[in-house]
């Protein structure tokens, strides 16, 4: 079939929308027509080369839509069924899988190639070439193949340009201080960064009943949202996050610091380090560019308090498990999607949402169908 798609043909370029040839789904595939996609920045990673993946490749990782039509050998999914797409594949059967940790299902070895997972090869073309895939999705597009290992399947009553939000941002968010950073009642949080990823790290926190939640933006917008998200407290910089905290907490820091900063960079390691508690926890969640090899630190610190840095992938979650759960929270209120949207745009608009994020002026654009 045709379809519509973004393609990123170059490094640095802009997202080009245009015509595609789509093949129908091959074995253990589904074909979907998306409702709606987040306008995440790790696809803008891959633009600037932070994620030197190769392309040409069809953006979008974040996302939900309707099943049109399933292949061989698929059998949870049919034909009408809704899914939000879970941006690293879980199988199900692999040692992580089997472990609880769906997030780093062996199938995600195969998150950059940008082909399918059965067996490698496109099922998008376009200029007479084969197109990679974002994190094996391309949710950029009007329609694609996907794989049923990336499906989670949802009731028919959320709107899915409210649904795709928990494909990316929601449950990464969520889960780095819910489930990476592990944060108790009582506890003083603190959240770094609060664009898409950091405001649900703002909301998991203060749900966990963390007593201070403290968010740390440059841009205004930002820390007014942060406020109207759950934080108690917003600041510009970690700077005064550092000194704000010692104040609250009589000089003990805090529990748990997530890092989620459009690009992370070294030095901000070290920084969220200096203002967490003994035993505290600093999560990373904020990819870092490729190159980087360099983080700046106080490791006597780290060991004489016994304080933990960790890394967090999709918020240390099992998407089968906690998207069901927070969808749940969604329905009694409890949780923000509808505030989280900030922005909706067209596909052909996909550059002036990315230019927005850049401009700090949304939470979270969404391209609706």
């Amino acid at each position: 079939m045709k379809t519509q798609a973004a393609i990123l043909w170059e490094r640095g370029g802009s997202w080009t929308v245009e015509e595609i040839e789509l093949d129908p789904p091959k074995h253990g595939e589904v074909l979907v027509e998306m409702g709606g996609s987040g306008l995440c920045h790790s696809d803008e990673h891959v633009l600037t080369g932070d994620l030197p993946w190769p392309l040409p490749m069809i953006g979008g990782h974040e996302g939900a839509g309707t099943v049109v039509e399933v292949g061989p050998g698929v059998e949870g999914l049919a034909a009408g069924d809704r899914v939000i797409f879970g941006f690293i594949p879980a199988c199900g059967r692999c040692a992580a899988c089997s472990a609880g940790m769906q997030n780093l299902c062996e199938l995600g070895q195969y998150l950059g190639d940008g082909t399918q997972i059965s067996d490698h090869t496109a099922r998008h073309h376009a200029r007479g070439q084969d197109l990679g895939l974002m994190c094996l999705l391309g949710t950029f597009a009007q329609h694609t193949v996907v794989s049923e290992a990336n499906c989670i399947k949802i009731d028919d009553d959320i709107p899915l340009d409210k649904a795709c939000l928990l494909g990316c941002g929601v449950v990464t968010g969520w889960g780095s201080a819910v489930f990476a950073g592990g944060v108790q009642p009582g506890d003083t949080s603190v959240v770094v960064g609060v664009g898409g990823i950091g405001i649900n790290a703002v909301q998991g926190a203060a749900l966990s009943g963390s007593q201070y939640v403290v968010a740390v933006d440059p841009v205004e917008f930002k820390r007014t949202k942060a406020l109207e998200f759950g934080a108690t407290h917003a600041v510009a910089t970690s700077e005064e996050a550092q000194a704000l905290v010692t104040d609250l907490t009589y000089g003990r820091g805090a529990n748990v610091v997530v890092n989620t900063t459009g690009v992370g960079e070294g030095d901000q390691i070290g920084a969220s380090l200096a203002m967490t508690a003994k035993r505290g926890t600093v999560v990373v969640t904020n990819l870092h560019r490729a190159t980087e090899e360099t983080v700046t630190l106080s490791a006597l610190d780290l060991v004489l308090m016994e304080k933990r840095v960790v890394g967090s992938l999709f918020g240390s979650a099992n998407p089968r498990l906690h998207i069901p759960k927070l969808l749940g929270l969604y329905r009694s209120g409890h949780l923000k999607l509808d505030e989280l949207a900030t922005r909706s745009y067209k596909l052909d608009e996909i550059n002036t949402g990315y230019q927005d994020m850049r401009d700090g002026r949304n939470l979270r654009g969404v391209i609706t169908f």
